[in-house]
């Protein structure tokens, strides 16, 4: 099977990380998926929402996803224009705040709340997915920052998170769809993971035919491996960042 790129069925499309891309968050990294370009960054602000309680041990994090209107072939007025945030976008942040607080220990966080901004550059498929993977990286990023800063006194973060789109084309597994694959996939499925083995989120949907048990098992088999890669990915571009390479 030839894909629009002439990738493999099973290979990720390049991945890129531009760490501390942004000067004034305490992490920041632009993830690139192919032509998907990402922009996370990770805010640290003192308190935590009102709705938790005085005593709650825990800190916070939630994430806040936009596009941006130039983002698209066809531009997309801003949201903030629009006077609400679409359905989508607030999937999506509820998505990314979910994939990183599966990483932390919270009670380690507590009094502090981190922001997470992600704000797609250009979109060409999965942006979801490429914006918990990179927003990963930030956060990291900013938790160093905190450490090394005494705003820490233990490290928080237990695990990785990355997440990958997978789809059946032609009644074939392929891995990380770029929006040509995925306008014309029979499913179209997104799976968050973490590195010891557990998912967050496995998203899938049949949008030509319904699709059995065992394509599934294939799908889930061939998202792990990309997303094994990200986290070595991952890995390499938070220990360049640690060394001083961007």
């Amino acid at each position: 099977m030839v894909r629009p790129d002439q990738r493999r069925p099973e290979h990720l499309r390049p991945v890129t990380f531009q760490t501390g891309f942004q000067k004034a968050p305490a992490g920041s990294v632009l993830i690139g998926m192919g032509n998907t370009r990402v922009l996370c960054a990770v805010s640290v602000v003192e308190g935590v929402p009102r709705w938790m309680k005085p005593d709650d041990p825990r800190g916070w994090l939630t994430a806040e996803y936009q596009m941006l209107p130039g983002a698209t072939a066809d531009r997309a007025p801003r949201e903030l224009t629009r006077g609400q945030i679409s359905g989508r976008s607030s999937e999506i942040q509820r998505l990314v705040g979910r994939s990183l607080r599966a990483t932390l220990d919270l009670t380690r966080l507590r009094g502090r709340t981190l922001y997470v901004d992600c704000d797609v550059i250009d979109a060409d498929g999965g942006t979801r997915c490429a914006a918990v993977t990179g927003a990963g990286v930030a956060l990291e990023l900013a938790l160093l920052k905190m450490l090394a800063a005494g705003a820490l006194r233990d490290w928080p973060m237990t695990r990785q998170v990355a997440a990958v789109s997978v789809g059946l084309s032609g009644g074939e597994p392929v891995l990380d769809l770029c929006y040509a694959e995925d306008c014309q996939a029979d499913v179209d499925m997104n799976v968050v993971m973490t590195s010891n083995g557990q998912f967050v989120e496995v998203q899938g949907t049949a949008e030509q035919a319904p699709f059995d048990r065992a394509q599934m098992d294939r799908m889930l088999t061939l998202a792990e491996g990309g997303i094994r890669e990200l986290f070595r990915l991952q890995r390499e571009a938070v220990e360049g960042a640690a060394a001083g390479r961007p």
